[in-house]
Protein backbone atom coordinates (compact mmCIF):
# COMPACT_ATOMS: atom_id res chain seq x y z
CA UNK A 1 0.00 0.00 0.00
CA UNK A 2 2.92 2.37 0.59
CA UNK A 3 4.37 1.91 -2.91
CA UNK A 4 1.51 3.68 -4.74
CA UNK A 5 1.79 6.57 -2.26
CA UNK A 6 5.53 6.89 -2.94
CA UNK A 7 4.93 6.68 -6.67
CA UNK A 8 2.25 9.37 -6.53
CA UNK A 9 4.52 11.59 -4.42
CA UNK A 10 7.40 11.15 -6.84
CA UNK A 11 5.19 11.99 -9.81
CA UNK A 12 3.84 15.11 -8.15
CA UNK A 13 7.33 16.26 -7.19
CA UNK A 14 8.67 15.74 -10.70
CA UNK A 15 5.70 17.61 -12.17
CA UNK A 16 6.31 20.59 -9.93
CA UNK A 17 9.98 20.68 -10.97
CA UNK A 18 9.15 20.44 -14.68
CA UNK A 19 7.29 23.74 -14.81
CA UNK A 20 9.04 26.96 -13.87
CA UNK A 21 7.28 29.31 -11.48
CA UNK A 22 6.34 32.83 -12.54
CA UNK A 23 8.91 35.60 -12.53
CA UNK A 24 8.16 37.93 -9.60
CA UNK A 25 9.89 41.19 -8.64
CA UNK A 26 12.19 40.94 -5.62
CA UNK A 27 12.01 37.13 -5.73
CA UNK A 28 14.68 34.72 -6.98
CA UNK A 29 14.50 33.91 -10.66
CA UNK A 30 12.81 30.51 -10.94
CA UNK A 31 15.24 27.71 -11.75
CA UNK A 32 15.19 26.60 -15.37
CA UNK A 33 15.96 23.20 -16.80
CA UNK A 34 16.58 23.83 -20.48
CA UNK A 35 18.96 22.76 -23.19
CA UNK A 36 20.90 25.02 -25.50
CA UNK A 37 20.72 24.90 -29.29
CA UNK A 38 23.28 22.07 -29.27
CA UNK A 39 21.12 19.97 -26.86
CA UNK A 40 23.54 20.57 -23.99
CA UNK A 41 22.23 21.33 -20.48
CA UNK A 42 21.69 25.07 -20.06
CA UNK A 43 20.85 27.25 -17.07
CA UNK A 44 21.08 30.74 -15.67
CA UNK A 45 24.33 31.16 -13.72
CA UNK A 46 24.33 32.78 -10.30
CA UNK A 47 26.26 35.84 -11.54
CA UNK A 48 23.79 36.60 -14.36
CA UNK A 49 22.53 40.18 -14.34
CA UNK A 50 20.27 40.20 -17.40
CA UNK A 51 17.96 37.62 -18.97
CA UNK A 52 16.89 38.43 -22.51
CA UNK A 53 13.67 36.50 -23.13
CA UNK A 54 12.02 36.25 -26.54
CA UNK A 55 8.72 34.49 -27.15
CA UNK A 56 7.58 34.72 -30.73
CA UNK A 57 9.01 35.20 -34.17
CA UNK A 58 9.37 38.99 -34.29
CA UNK A 59 11.13 39.37 -30.89
CA UNK A 60 13.38 36.37 -31.65
CA UNK A 61 14.40 37.81 -35.02
CA UNK A 62 15.20 41.13 -33.37
CA UNK A 63 17.39 39.47 -30.73
CA UNK A 64 19.20 37.49 -33.43
CA UNK A 65 19.75 40.68 -35.46
CA UNK A 66 21.40 42.42 -32.51
CA UNK A 67 23.29 39.49 -30.96
CA UNK A 68 24.35 37.98 -34.27
CA UNK A 69 26.46 41.07 -34.97
CA UNK A 70 28.39 40.72 -31.70
CA UNK A 71 31.67 38.91 -31.07
CA UNK A 72 31.87 35.55 -29.37
CA UNK A 73 31.70 35.96 -25.59
CA UNK A 74 29.60 39.12 -25.80
CA UNK A 75 26.71 37.88 -23.64
CA UNK A 76 29.08 36.46 -21.03
CA UNK A 77 30.96 39.78 -20.87
CA UNK A 78 27.65 41.49 -20.08
CA UNK A 79 26.63 38.79 -17.55
CA UNK A 80 23.62 38.19 -19.77
CA UNK A 81 21.83 35.15 -21.18
CA UNK A 82 19.31 34.64 -23.95
CA UNK A 83 16.23 32.42 -23.56
CA UNK A 84 14.18 31.62 -26.68
CA UNK A 85 10.67 30.27 -26.16
CA UNK A 86 10.06 28.17 -29.27
CA UNK A 87 7.23 26.14 -27.76
CA UNK A 88 4.55 27.50 -30.09
CA UNK A 89 6.58 26.94 -33.22
CA UNK A 90 5.63 23.86 -35.26
CA UNK A 91 8.10 21.03 -34.63
CA UNK A 92 9.03 20.72 -38.30
CA UNK A 93 9.95 24.41 -38.50
CA UNK A 94 11.90 24.20 -35.23
CA UNK A 95 13.94 21.18 -36.34
CA UNK A 96 14.41 22.19 -39.97
CA UNK A 97 15.04 25.93 -39.75
CA UNK A 98 15.15 27.50 -36.27
CA UNK A 99 17.55 25.19 -34.42
CA UNK A 100 20.03 24.89 -37.32
CA UNK A 101 20.12 28.71 -37.54
CA UNK A 102 20.73 28.97 -33.79
CA UNK A 103 23.54 26.41 -33.97
CA UNK A 104 25.49 28.80 -36.20
CA UNK A 105 25.49 31.53 -33.54
CA UNK A 106 28.58 32.23 -31.41
CA UNK A 107 26.54 32.30 -28.18
CA UNK A 108 24.48 29.84 -26.18
CA UNK A 109 20.71 30.07 -26.26
CA UNK A 110 18.47 28.49 -23.66
CA UNK A 111 15.83 26.83 -25.84
CA UNK A 112 12.36 26.15 -24.49
CA UNK A 113 10.20 23.69 -26.43
CA UNK A 114 7.65 22.93 -23.68
CA UNK A 115 4.53 25.10 -23.86
CA UNK A 116 4.07 24.96 -20.07
CA UNK A 117 7.68 25.54 -18.92
CA UNK A 118 7.68 29.32 -19.42
CA UNK A 119 3.94 29.95 -19.71
CA UNK A 120 3.97 32.23 -16.64
CA UNK A 121 6.98 34.29 -17.71
CA UNK A 122 6.26 37.96 -18.43
CA UNK A 123 5.73 38.80 -22.08
CA UNK A 124 4.05 41.30 -24.33
CA UNK A 125 3.13 40.78 -27.96
CA UNK A 126 6.04 41.53 -30.32
CA UNK A 127 8.30 42.56 -27.42
CA UNK A 128 11.51 41.22 -25.92
CA UNK A 129 11.35 40.82 -22.16
CA UNK A 130 14.38 42.04 -20.21
CA UNK A 131 14.66 40.59 -16.71
CA UNK A 132 17.32 42.30 -14.60
CA UNK A 133 18.78 40.36 -11.70
CA UNK A 134 20.68 41.41 -8.60
CA UNK A 135 22.11 38.53 -6.63
CA UNK A 136 19.77 36.10 -8.38
CA UNK A 137 16.68 38.13 -7.49
CA UNK A 138 14.50 39.86 -10.06
CA UNK A 139 15.09 43.60 -9.73
CA UNK A 140 13.15 44.78 -12.79
CA UNK A 141 11.17 43.62 -15.80
CA UNK A 142 11.05 45.73 -18.95
CA UNK A 143 9.98 45.30 -22.56
CA UNK A 144 11.75 46.51 -25.69
CA UNK A 145 10.54 46.46 -29.28
CA UNK A 146 13.40 47.93 -31.30
CA UNK A 147 17.02 47.10 -32.03
CA UNK A 148 18.05 50.48 -30.59
CA UNK A 149 16.29 49.76 -27.28
CA UNK A 150 17.86 46.29 -27.06
CA UNK A 151 21.31 47.67 -27.86
CA UNK A 152 20.93 50.27 -25.12
CA UNK A 153 19.89 47.60 -22.61
CA UNK A 154 22.93 45.50 -23.56
CA UNK A 155 25.30 48.46 -23.39
CA UNK A 156 26.07 48.44 -27.11
CA UNK A 157 27.18 51.81 -28.33
CA UNK A 158 27.07 52.55 -32.04
CA UNK A 159 28.98 55.38 -33.73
Amino acid sequence: MKQPTYLLSALLMSASVAFAAPVVLEQPLPALTLQDQHTQPWGVKSDTRLVVFAAGRKPSNLVMEVLGAQAKGFLESRQAVYVADMSRMPGFVTRTFALPALREQPFAVGVNLDDKQLADWPRQEDAITLIRLEGGRVSSIAYVRTAAELKTALGITTP
